[in-house]
């Protein structure tokens, strides 16, 4: 397989036998990613956009299980953009995968070459001012808004959606009230919520939003899901269990 690394990159197996390269000094794949994933309907026949892709792992987890015909990943730092197209290329994902080197808050439907029936995206979560700075810009530009804030991320997402298209989100539940009213002034309307636990006895960690474009007000708050056990924090619950193997909510 065609594939090059460079000075601090490895190669990583993760869910669905993916061989993710990633950067020492980045953000690397984790539960929050994972989850969307798996929350994020099949389309089999639609377009998709991921902003913000990263390694490209969410849309790898996506094109592998066919949920959708093609998606483009969007990601503003070169050197990440260069990552997902390798690492599509090293999964025989290059035809479904494509990678996009555009910031999300340039990126319009013309760019993609039609309105789209998906957009997904784990954005960064923390206020620039927020947070201990980290030393490394990749992780720094990954975490905290600076190239973004959720507004933007929402008004990409209305800009690339066909009418009755799905945003999908991973967030933050204590910015949750930043998530919903900028996707309300993006006509993009919260239709299902589900809580993320540690455990039974833990608060939410994360929330996984869909809003539909141009929908009636209505959201339905789903079961809560829990992926540890409380008394062994290395054992995931049943439910979870099902959500890791299936990679589907």
């Amino acid at each position: 397989m065609d594939y090059k690394l460079f000075d601090g990159e490895k190669i990583t197996e993760v869910n669905d036998n993916i061989k993710l390269i990633q950067r020492e000094n980045g953000l690397t794949f984790g539960t929050d990613a994972f989850l969307l994933a798996s929350f994020i309907k099949e389309q089999r026949n639609g377009i998709a956009v991921e902003l913000g892709g990263g390694t490209g792992i969410i849309s790898l987890l996506c094109a592998s299980r066919n949920k959708f015909n093609t998606i483009h990943c969007i990601e503003i730092q070169e050197d990440f953009a260069s990552i997902i197209e390798r690492n599509a290329r090293l999964n025989g994902l290059d035809e479904k995968v494509i990678s996009v080197h555009k910031d999300i808050r340039e990126i319009k439907s013309a760019n993609i070459g039609v309105e789209v029936e998906a957009v997904f995206s784990n954005p960064p979560y923390m206020k620039v001012d927020s947070g201990k700075r980290n030393g490394h810009d990749e992780k720094f530009i990954a975490r905290h808004e600076v190239c973004g804030d959720i507004g933007d991320f929402c008004a990409a997402a209305k800009r690339l959606l066909k009418h009755g298209g799905y945003f999908y989100c991973v967030w933050r539940p204590d910015r949750l009230t930043d998530l919903i009213c900028s996707m309300r002034e993006n006509a993009l309307e919260p239709k299902e919520m589900c809580f993320v636990h540690a455990n039974t006895k833990s608060a939410p960690s994360v929330v996984l939003v869909k809003a539909k474009k141009g929908a009636a007000a209505g959201v339905s708050v789903l079961e809560p899901l829990f992926l540890n056990l409380d008394n062994d924090a290395k054992t995931l619950t049943e439910r979870a269990k099902k959500i890791y193997e299936e990679c589907n909510f």
